[in-house]
C-alpha cells in the first residue's frame, strides 16, 4: 500500500491534485492512501511521525519554500519519490538538489501527472521493504519496519507502537524476546537500549543517560550500564546519515 502526500497552500489546487491522484489510484494496480496538506508545516510535522512513499509538492508556499521541504524530507528519507507541481518554471534547476522524479508546471496536465505517478510507483515498490508478520488475536498483522516507533516486551507478548498512533499486540510468543526480535535488529535503524525494548532510531528527538525521547512524545528507557554502548551505536547511526 502506497502512501502519497500532497502539499499545496491553494485549496483549489490541492483538491485538483488530490482528485487527479485518486483517479490514478483507481485506474492503476497500485492501491494507495492519498494524504492532503494545506501548509508545509503540517506535512513536516506529519513526517516526524510517519513516512510517505511519494510526495507531490508545490514550490511557492508560505513560510517554507517547497524545495526546502524537499530537502528536509531527504534528510531522513532517501528512497521516497518527490514530484514538484508549480506555476514557477524558474525553480527547476534548484529542485535537482532534492532529486525529484519530475517537475510539472501548472495548470497540471492530468495525463502527465498520471504518467509520472506510474513511473514513481515502478521505482518505489513498498513490497521491496521486508515486512513483519505479527500473530495477534485478531489475525495476522503485516507491519513495515518504517511504521514502527518502538516495540516493548510485556507479559510474554510484544507490543508494537506505530507511527500512526496504533498499537499492535502479538499473541504470547514462543521462546525469548531476543530470538523474536532478532530479524528486526538486523535492520540498522533499530537498537535495543533496554532488555524489554527495541527502538527505531529514525524517530529519536533526544536522549539522556536513562532514556530516549521520541518526536511522538514517547520515552524508551536505556539500561544505565549499557549507556555508552547505546550512545555510540546511535551516534554512529546519525553519522552514517550525515547528521553529526
Amino acid at each position: 500500500m502506497l502512501d502519497i502526500a500532497i502539499c499545496d497552500d491553494d485549496p483549489t489546487q490541492l483538491a485538483l491534485l488530490a482528485t487527479y491522484t485518486n483517479e490514478w489510484v483507481q485506474n492503476s494496480n497500485n492501491p494507495a492512501f492519498v494524504h492532503q496538506f494545506l501548509h508545509p508545516d503540517e506535512l513536516l510535522r506529519s513526517c516526524e511521525k510517519r513516512r510517505y512513499h511519494i510526495y507531490l509538492l508545490d514550490i511557492v508556499m508560505p513560510m517554507i519554500h517547497g524545495i526546502e521541504v524537499g530537502k528536509t524530507i531527504r534528510e531522513h528519507d532517501q528512497q521516497a519519490v518527490i514530484i514538484y507541481a508549480t506555476s514557477e518554471p524558474s525553480f527547476a534547476l534548484q529542485s535537482f538538489a532534492t532529486n525529484p522524479i519530475n517537475y510539472l508546471l501548472k495548470p497540471i496536465d492530468k495525463g502527465r501527472l498520471h504518467a509520472t505517478l506510474s513511473l514513481a510507483a515502478s521505482k518505489l515498490d513498498p513490497s521491496d521493504e521486508h515486512v513483519l508478520t505479527v500473530k495477534t488475536h485478531a489475525g495476522i498483522q503485516v507491519i513495515r519496519p518504517s511504521e514502527i516507533l518502538f516495540c516493548e516486551y510485556s507479559k510474554h507478548t510484544v507490543i508494537y507502537t506505530l507511527t500512526d498512533g496504533r498499537t499492535v499486540r502479538s499473541k504470547v510468543i514462543q521462546g525469548t524476546f531476543s530470538r523474536y526480535i532478532e530479524r528486526t535488529l538486523h535492520d540498522k535503524r533499530f537498537i535495543r537500549p533496554h532488555v524489554s525494548y527495541v527502538l527505531n532510531m529514525d524517530y529519536v528527538e533526544s536522549f539522556t543517560k536513562t532514556r530516549f525521547t521520541l518526536r511522538s512524545g514517547h520515552n524508551v528507557p536505556i539500561v544505565i550500564k549499557q549507556y555508552c554502548t547505546v550512545r555510540d551505536i546511535y551516534m554512529n547511526y546519525l553519522s552514517s546519515k550525515g547528521k553529526t
